[in-house]
């Protein structure tokens, strides 16, 4: 069985190699394809018992593993968003981009990895208050946001606003209990700001969403994206 955290190791790895070496076209795609393969392989080596379903993450929480359960199911949708969220920046650019598969695939990662979050905090003795967590929502919440920036399908943008109210709920639960859950506030409002300022080059992979993505970074509020010197030469990339 492929080791679910070996495979953010390369996930990061490669992330970071698209921003600095600019990848595109077929080595981009082969790159992507192939962590996929390995993110593919880990959930079909599961046993049918051990699939993220409604009904085993019951037994689970029944056995007092639940909050196990979905911690590792919640590293396989996470690893998932990472690895496609770049292809969000293309299809904002354009919709019909080859890429755009891996944009709705990061936004079916972003979507799972919220219900589980959901349904653990439901569950009584399962719910999943780990500091990590708060991060993980806060990268969903962007895929989110991306949704209500430039879907026009008014039941995706449904659900899109009722994930950001609900994990923005979650998050208020998880500072109670960390500290550190300030951090990734103040970065969710950071990229809300960008946003602001201009909607078609948020979600560029650049070195300023880089950190974003990958580390736990504190006051990226006080870091101006514009300061990446490599911002509009990757915003025209992703145009290609």
């Amino acid at each position: 069985m492929v080791k679910l955290n070996l495979v953010l190791a390369k996930v990061i790895e490669f992330n970071s190699r698209c921003v600095a070496e600019r990848l595109d076209g077929i080595t981009l795609e082969l790159g992507v394809r192939a962590l996929a393969f390995e993110l593919d392989g880990w959930l079909a080596s599961l046993p049918p018992h051990m699939t993220d379903t409604p009904e085993n993450f019951h037994a689970f929480s029944e056995l007092g593993l639940g909050r196990m359960f979905a911690a590792v199911h919640l590293g396989y949708y996470h690893y998932g968003q990472l690895l496609n969220y770049q292809f969000l920046g293309a299809d904002a650019a354009d919709p019909s981009t080859p890429f755009h598969q891996h944009a709705e695939q990061c936004k079916e990662h972003a979507a799972r990895l919220c219900e589980l979050v959901y349904r653990s905090f439901a569950t009584p003795g399962s719910d999943v208050k780990y500091s990590a967590v708060s991060h993980i929502l806060v990268i969903s919440s962007t895929v989110q946001i991306h949704t209500l920036l430039f879907s026009g399908d008014e039941n995706q943008i449904r659900l899109a606003k009722s994930r950001l109210e609900r994990n923005f709920e979650i998050l208020l639960q998880l500072r109670t209990y960390w500290s550190s859950v300030d951090s990734a506030m103040n970065r969710l409002q950071a990229f809300h700001q960008t946003c602001l300022k201009s909607r078609e080059t948020s979600f560029v992979l650049d070195r300023w969403l880089l950190r974003f993505l990958v580390e736990f970074a504190a006051h990226m509020e006080s870091e101006p994206r514009d300061s990446d010197t490599d911002y509009e030469a990757l915003l025209s990339l992703s145009r290609e």
